[in-house]
């Protein structure tokens, strides 16, 4: 099945929203409309993040992926953070997700980005057979560390 996939603006809220707040939902954090609306509509406002947006027959929101630029210094280049993929529940096994993926490479190669990056989590299987399946490789050069405020 093949999925439209656009660039969402602040316009698509209605739609984006519910699927953020379901992702939040997926990794643990109680459901919060008016607070995922809100984070949205900030990175729009700001051009911080860019949010590809897949839709059903209808129109209605299937899933999205949100990207995060930043900057390599050692490469001097623009790269994406895949930060945020979600496909809605009813649409999932039908290659939505593959389908944002390719997407999303297809944009940062259209905006010069030299690479992307996404984390996932050791145990969430199905992504990593996923992002394998559509050619990304996982880094056993560097290690990651985070420290939370």
């Amino acid at each position: 099945m093949s999925v439209p996939v656009r660039q969402a603006t602040i316009h698509d809220l209605d739609r984006i929203a519910p699927l953020f707040d379901a992702y939040r939902v997926f990794y643990g954090q109680p459901t919060d409309i008016p607070r995922a609306t809100q984070f949205l509509r900030e990175r729009f406002a700001h051009h911080d993040s860019v949010v590809l947006l897949a839709t059903d027959e209808e129109g209605a929101g299937a899933g999205f992926v949100q990207l995060y630029p930043i900057f390599s210094s050692v490469r001097t280049a623009r790269i994406y953070l895949l930060n945020d993929l979600f496909v809605a529940a009813g649409m999932r096994r039908r290659g939505v997700a593959a389908t944002l993926m390719r997407e999303a490479v297809d944009f940062a190669r259209a905006v010069g980005a030299s690479g992307m990056t996404l984390a996932t989590a050791h145990t969430n299987a199905p992504a990593q057979r996923l992002y394998e399946s559509l050619g990304w490789t996982r880094d056993d050069e560097f290690r990651e560390y985070t420290i939370r405020f």
